[in-house]
Order: C-alpha cells, then sequence, then structure tokens
C-alpha cells in the first residue's frame, strides 16, 4: 500500500472512531493483563462472561494468589484452555506479588517472562495499560495487514514490524484498536463486508466481496442496460 493510502486510510479510521478502546473488560493495569492471558484462543465476549466473577472476588496480585488455582479454575472454566490459563493466572500474580511489589511492570522484557505472557499480550498492556505505542498482531490485524496489502507477512512478527514501519508515528497509538476493530467487524475471515467497508478503494484484497451496487454496476456495464431499484 502507498504510503499516501496508509495516512488517508488511517485518518478514515480516526474521523470514525477517534478513540478507539479494548472490548475486554478491566479495571487496572494487573485485571487487563489477567483478561489478556485469559483470551488467548478465546472471545473477548466469552472473556467478559467470566472476569466479573473472578475480578469480584481478586483484582489485585495478591488476592489472586491467596484465591488458589481451583477457585480461579472454577471461575474461568467457560473458557477455552482454563486448567492451563487458571495455572498461568495464579503463577504470575505470586511473580508480581515477590518481585514487582504487586505492580504490573512497564518493561517489555519483565512481562514476556510472566507465565502466559507472549509478545502479543505485553503489547497489549502497554499499549492500553501504559500508553505506549505498541501494534499487537493478533489473527484480526495479522489478516488486515495481508489482505489489504497494508503489511504483508508469513508471521505475526514479519506483520509487526512492518506495520511499525508502515503506520504513521501519529496513527500509532491507537493502530492497534482500528485494525483490531475493522478486522472482527468489517474485514471478516470468511465473509468480509467490502461493501461497508470506509477504506474499500485503498486496499488491495483482489476477491472483494459485492453489495447488490456492485452486482448492479457489473451487470449494467456488460448489457449497457440501465437498472433501476426500487425500494421497498
Amino acid at each position: 500500500m502507498k504510503r499516501a493510502d496508509i495516512e488517508e486510510m488511517f485518518a478514515r479510521l480516526q474521523s470514525r472512531d477517534p478513540e478507539p478502546q479494548t472490548e475486554l473488560q478491566y479495571s487496572s493495569p494487573f485485571t487487563l493483563l489477567v483478561a489478556v492471558v485469559l483470551s488467548a484462543q478465546a472471545t473477548d465476549v466469552g472473556v467478559n462472561r467470566a472476569t466479573p466473577g473472578l475480578f469480584a472476588l481478586a483484582d489485585t496480585p495478591a488476592k489472586m494468589a491467596a484465591l488458589g488455582e481451583l477457585k480461579i479454575r472454577d471461575k474461568i472454566k467457560t473458557i477455552g484452555l482454563f486448567n492451563t490459563k487458571a495455572k498461568n493466572v495464579l503463577n504470575l500474580s505470586r511473580i508480581l506479588v515477590e518481585q514487582y511489589g504487586g505492580e504490573v511492570p512497564r518493561d517489555r522484557a519483565a512481562l514476556e517472562s510472566l507465565p502466559g505472557v507472549g509478545r502479543k499480550t505485553a503489547n497489549v498492556v502497554l499499549n492500553v495499560a501504559f500508553g505506549e505505542p505498541t501494534i499487537a498482531v493478533d489473527t484480526h490485524i495479522f489478516r488486515v495487514g495481508n489482505r489489504t496489502g497494508l503489511a504483508p507477512g508469513k508471521t505475526p512478527d514479519a506483520v509487526e514490524a512492518k506495520l511499525m514501519k508502515a503506520v504513521p508515528a501519529h496513527y500509532r497509538q491507537h493502530a492497534h484498536h482500528w485494525l483490531i476493530l475493522h478486522g472482527r467487524y468489517i474485514c471478516k475471515a470468511r465473509k468480509p463486508d467490502c461493501p461497508a467497508c470506509l477504506i474499500r478503494d485503498l486496499c488491495g484484497f483482489k476477491d472483494k466481496t459485492r453489495g447488490i451496487g456492485d452486482a448492479l454496476a457489473a451487470d449494467e456495464a456488460a448489457s449497457g442496460q440501465k437498472w433501476i431499484v426500487k425500494k421497498a
């Protein structure tokens, strides 16, 4: 994608949603960290169903460590991989208490050393909790980066590296959420809603889906006949 088109793309995304927010429910850097860990291979909707009950009992590392694995597991059992996630949440809570005074560190290496925390999770926490201009490449951003031509790459790390170069600095803070939301609701995996896409003319996707207006325009071009669509 050309630099001018990238600038226009993010200008439009910003105009539609000036202050995008994560859809995960949280009240602190710690509850955000736990929610993101739980969201691996799960939907935000599913995580948001489980975390209110968990956070009502334990919204700090000390309370979570005291809660214990069995009770954590019971609260998140509706989420995929809940056994492993319960262990990770317990252990990362203990580490935060023992090594970081109960605070979530604002440091990538420290975050990635925690159980269940990889680069994507660390990027989300750094961006959302601490305002760092990071871009966490999940399945939605990976798809949008490749499909549009904005940042094609074979791995999430490759897409992230290209995004950090391609996205203008003044849009980088919110780029993560704009791209996730665009991928989640418009540029969907199985059937992208191209007719509703506000960056459609800038996108390099060759197999764009067509709305009725597109279909009529193609038929008119092929037949030379003007079709009139009456409203119901």
